[in-house]
């Protein structure tokens, strides 16, 4: 299995508490690549421009993937929110 697939895998079990799905099923989460070896990148889009838990989700996403044995670093991107940049930026110190 590859890394892509274990961060999948583990992400299947992240449930948006507004939708009541996988966040992956939801199809919240646009991508899972591996940018360099160990670096994952997770694209992600909030259910609304505006919704309040984007930041969170964007740290469990994070905290959930960085567990994954053989992940070095997660960079999480944020999409078609009000406030991506700043979440991003946040996100990813």
């Amino acid at each position: 299995m590859s890394l892509v697939e274990k961060v999948k895998e583990k992400l299947r079990n992240f449930i948006d508490p507004v939708t009541g799905l996988s966040i992956v099923e939801s199809q919240a989460v646009l991508a899972v690549k591996e940018v360099e070896e160990g670096v994952i990148q997770i694209e992600f889009v909030p259910s609304s421009p505006y919704n309040p838990m984007a930041y969170s989700y964007a740290m469990a996403l994070k905290a959930i993937s960085s567990k994954v044995d053989g992940v070095k670093k997660v960079v999480v991107i944020c999409k078609n929110h009000i406030m991506a940049e700043r979440i991003n930026e946040e996100v990813n110190r």
